[in-house]
Formats: structure tokens, sequence, C-alpha cells
């Protein structure tokens, strides 16, 4: 109970402890925060790091007086390290495809985020690289989708870049600017746990809403529509992920 508290503490203060961080660290403190959201968007056994409350978060920093962050070095670095870990996500994705997702107790490779990622991908297509930067959970497997659907490289490249420089720019210049209002600076908590909150609304819906199709499904044809037929616009990822063995459900 004891580190789930002092977890829950680094989240909602992630300033502070960024700030210890550049202290006792220095300029490594750009390396670390590069590994940090290069994980959080190119691996997907690392789903669980803080994505858009840390870019705040140093965002707030880098506005304080005698920060010892600079901030058009964060944008750099932090841009870098969000698009070379959706491109890193999508070749592993491309190569490797869903045959890690083997197991449905996996806790390190969970099968309902991949399909989650995939019905997201099915309703907005190749924009869902850019929609997902700002979702919890499914930013971290929509690259991994795309590239197990085989999508164009140059089309994904053009999302990636895009999304990954306006996703990192929208968060850091916020808590950049905000971070010097009184308000934010003492009710700093708050407002991450509000981020947090509203960037998993958009995931909650579409969990919802995916839900009551099955159920709906289910009392018209009797019928577990997670191994149904794909439904249509399953062809955008190129590859209905329901259906892979890897995938299926007994």
């Amino acid at each position: 109970m004891e580190s789930l508290a002092q977890l829950l503490d680094v989240f909602l203060h992630l300033h502070k402890h960024i700030n210890d961080l550049a202290g006792a660290f220095g300029p490594w403190t750009y390396v670390l925060l590069f590994v940090v959201v290069f994980c959080e968007t190119g691996l997907i056994v690392t789903p669980f790091l803080p994505g858009d409350s840390l870019l705040f978060a140093v965002g707030v920093l880098a506005g304080t007086d005698g920060s010892p962050l600079s901030l058009p070095l964060l944008a750099v670095v932090l841009i870098a390290a969000a698009i070379l870990g959706d491109a890193v996500n999508y070749w592993i994705g491309y190569r490797v495809g869903p045959k890690v997702f083997c197991r449905d107790d996996s806790w390190l490779f969970n099968k309902a985020h991949l399909l989650r990622a995939q019905r997201f991908y099915e309703k907005y297509g190749g924009k869902t690289i850019v929609l997902a930067r700002f979702i919890p959970i499914i930013r971290t497997f929509a690259p991994f989708v795309a590239g197990i659907g085989k999508m164009n490289y140059g089309r994904f490249a053009f999302f990636n870049v895009s999304g990954g420089i306006a996703w990192v720019l929208i968060f850091l210049m916020g808590g950049y600017f905000l971070g010097q209002v009184p308000a934010v600076e003492h009710n700093f908590h708050i407002i991450i746990f509000a981020i947090i909150v509203v960037s998993l609304l958009p995931a909650l819906w579409e969990y919802l809403l995916s839900r009551r199709e099955r159920t709906e499904a289910k009392a018209v044809s009797g019928t577990d529509v997670s191994v149904a037929a794909p439904p249509p616009g399953a062809g955008r990822t190129g590859t209905d992920l329901r259906e892979h063995p890897a995938i299926r459900t007994p």
C-alpha cells in the first residue's frame, strides 16, 4: 500500500520529481525523458508509462524561474522520441505481427488492448495514428496495428510525424504557459489528475460502445462477435486481428 501511495505521489507531483532528477542527473535528464517517451510510444509492453502528464509536467518545470531544463531542447528531444517510438512500434508490428499475443492471461501482451486499438483504427482509418497520440494505451498499440496491417509506410510516416509534433507541443507548451498561472501551480495535482481522466475518456467511450454492440449482436444472433466476421472498415488495416490464430478466442 505504501508503494502504491508513493507511485501515486510521483504521478500527481511529476514536476517536483523531475526537478529533483534534473538536479541530480543534469544533462542526462534529457536522455531519461527521451527513453520514457520512446518506450511509452514504441514498446507494447510499456503502455503504462506517463505520456500526456509527463509532457505537461516538464513544460511546467521548463517555465519556472531558474529551471535546469531548456524548452527548445526539450521540444526537440521529446518530438524525436515520440516519432522514433511510433516508427519502431510500426516495424515491430510489421515484422512480428500478433503472434506475441498468444495467451489470454498475459499482462505484458494484453490482447484486449490490441483489439481495442484495431476497433479504433477501423473507425478512424489512418488518422488513428494522429488521434491515438492523445489517448493512453491506444497510443501505444495504434502504430503496432498499422504495422500488422502493412499500412503504406510513407502514409504512416506522415501521420506519425504530424501527430508526434502536435502531441508534444500541445502538452509541453500547455504546461509551459499554464504552469505560470498561480492557480495551476498551486493545484498541479488536480490538473494532472484531470489530464489523465480526460485522456482516458475516449478509450472508455469506445470500450462501452463496443461492449454494447457485442451485447446487442448476441441478443440478435446468439453469436459472439469477437470471433464473427469483421465489420465494414476492417480492411483498413489489411488484417482482421480477431481472425488471426494467435488472437482468436476459442
